[in-house]
């Protein structure tokens, strides 16, 4: 009986951490540089790689008794394309910004093939807390950092201009957000409002809107509206207030004589 149970518990273990690895899979694999050499990928690209993982997922909680949940895996599947599809909408903000800067194209390859994975992979490293993930990570941090230091471009520029690239890159980078609604965001607070209170009225979602894009204050001080637009917005409680008029009086009751009997 006891080796039985040990077997089980093997067998058990090593589903789990097959899981794991798979679910590490798909994070690693939802980035605009691929992992393994940091070159810059499509949302084409992330989409089939996602697929991998997510039919062996399927493959998984079919071959061990486990509850099966099929609308569950037809949401993931379905939300694939979605998911990948940021990838190619964080490009395309990247190209734009150089393109205005109106720069020869050996500047903007450099960036993009070195300076933007470098930049990427180090705040990823600072963020991930699971020791699998943070490792890959800084496997990838590391082989192109030594690419980075050894190109031709990077000695060229001088170190203000190093550090104005730097800070654009930067920038960039923290605007690609891989969370779902259901974790953060406007979307993951209306979902939450909706999920506790059966509904919420239509008028009410535009107030959310707002409160979310204009009021809601980041470490620096910035608003999700003034990091998209790049410019300030004035005060979101001084603007309602600005445009409040007089307040009507208060209704005036007629007195209630009280009969005495």
């Amino acid at each position: 009986m006891v080796a039985t149970r040990q077997a089980e518990v093997s067998r058990w273990e090593e589903a789990h951490n097959r899981y794991r690895s798979l679910l590490a899979t798909l994070s690693l694999t939802l980035h605009p540089f691929r992992i393994a050499d940091s070159a810059p990928q499509t949302s084409a690209e992330v989409a089939s790689h996602l697929q991998t993982p997510v039919t062996a997922i399927e493959e998984l909680t079919q071959s061990h008794p486990w509850p099966v949940r099929h609308a569950a895996m037809t949401k993931v599947r379905k939300q694939v394309p979605a998911l990948a599809a940021v990838v190619d909408f964080w490009w395309a903000g990247v190209r734009r910004d150089v393109a205005h800067a109106a720069l020869s194209p050996l500047w903007p390859q450099w960036a993009e093939a070195y300076l933007l994975p470098r930049v990427y992979w180090a705040h990823h490293v600072a963020h991930t807390r699971c020791p699998r993930r943070k490792a890959k990570l800084r496997q990838a941090l590391d082989a192109i950092q030594g690419a980075f230091d050894q190109h031709a471009c990077t000695p060229c520029l001088p170190p203000p201009a190093l550090q104005a690239w730097h800070a654009g890159a930067t920038h960039r980078v923290s605007a690609f957000q891989r969370a779902s609604s259901a974790v953060e965001g406007r979307n993951g607070c209306l979902a939450q409002l909706h999920h506790n209170q059966r509904g919420l009225p239509k008028r009410r979602y535009k107030v959310w809107t707002i409160l979310h894009n204009f009021d809601c204050h980041a470490a620096d001080g910035t608003t999700p509206a003034s990091r998209f637009f790049r410019r300030p917005f004035p005060d979101l409680f001084e603007t309602v207030v600005a445009h409040i008029e007089a307040l009507p009086q208060p209704r005036r009751r007629k007195r209630q004589v009280a009969l005495c009997h």
